[in-house]
């Protein structure tokens, strides 16, 4: 099949956003844990963390206009910190539903049954239940001027992962750690490791790891 241009401003709407949103392949599904000054606890899902840099370590997401309450966004303003969750098979209905509207004073954690967790100190909670956490502080914020969304940037200072999922090289085996993989807006996935290569060079046979 092929979608032009034409095709895809004329799409019924959900069809369009399943199509766009699952065109561009797996993303990492990842649940934000922030707290709010009062002390109420939200917890979101999100498939559009990404790799921002290692040195200085930062992430990035993607917000939607703030045409409607952001808690996520709220909470981390206020207090400068929030965390990142891998989900895994054991929280995967779990974690869906924490897309769903609640009220500003309720946790999603209370309403999905997942726990909350503080680690050395940190303010923002983590999800218990998950193998793979980065403690993130807030550091700056990009409006993009063509759809009116924000890129969020953030400083990881805190990782933690199981003994057994990391990689003798630093890399993280998140077939081990069983993290899931979102496609679209829906779909979850266990993705499998295939195979790990060393660093390609020019005119050089290509290795295996």
């Amino acid at each position: 099949m092929h979608f032009n241009l034409s095709d895809l401003k004329n799409l019924p709407n959900r069809f369009r956003a399943n199509l766009i949103n699952s065109s561009t392949g797996y993303r990492p599904s990842n649940l934000l844990g922030t707290k709010s000054p009062e002390g109420v606890t939200n917890l979101a899902i999100f498939n559009s963390i990404s790799h921002i840099g290692s040195d200085p370590a930062l992430l990035g997401f993607i917000l939607r206009p703030f045409t409607v309450r952001r808690d996520t966004y709220s909470n981390m303003k206020a207090t400068g910190v929030f965390t990142v969750n891998h989900v895994n098979g054991s929280i995967l209905e779990q974690s869906h539903q924490t897309s769903a509207k609640y009220g500003d004073n309720e946790s999603e954690f209370e309403k999905t049954g997942l726990t909350e967790e503080y680690l050395d100190g940190f303010q923002a909670p983590y999800v218990k239940e998950s193998h793979i956490k980065l403690g993130c502080s807030y550091v700056n914020e990009y409006t993009i001027a063509e759809n009116g969304c924000v890129l969020i940037i953030g400083a990881i200072e805190h990782i933690y992962l199981p003994d057994e999922a990391l990689f003798e090289d630093g890399s993280i085996n998140l077939e081990f750690a069983e993290s899931i993989a979102n496609i679209g807006l829906d779909g979850y996935a266990l993705p499998k490791l295939l195979k790990r290569f060393a660093y390609a060079r020019p005119n050089e046979a290509i290795k295996e790891k």
